[in-house]
């Protein structure tokens, strides 16, 4: 899993996912290409459409990132497990967060 910075999608993250195995410097927006390499530099097509990719890719789980944050915490399932009251409260806020923030279509 890629961590974006600031939920952007930049052009190292492009890199990294178009050849991860290749050695190359970034500087700004300069892209210097290790000529050890046994893969052949991407294009700055390639790259920017590798960044729109991503970005998109990211963008779609949105609703993942903001399920996460509300569900209930792993303290309060365990003790879910052991009082079979909490259980059903549990369950009615993880569906309640599902209900707030549902998977795409």
């Amino acid at each position: 899993m890629i961590f974006y910075f600031q939920d952007t999608v930049r052009k190292i993250d492009a890199l990294k996912s178009l050849r991860p195995n290749s050695k190359y410097t970034l500087r700004g927006d300069v892209l210097e290409w290790d000529n050890s390499n046994d893969e052949t530099k991407p294009s700055d097509t390639e790259i920017t459409n590798e960044v729109t990719r991503l970005q998109a890719e990211y963008d779609a789980l949105e609703y993942q990132r903001k399920r996460k944050a509300e569900y209930p915490t792993v303290e309060e399932l365990v003790v879910a497990l052991y009082d079979t009251g909490d259980k059903a409260d549990i369950e009615t806020k993880r569906a309640a967060v599902k209900a707030k923030y549902p998977k795409p279509a």
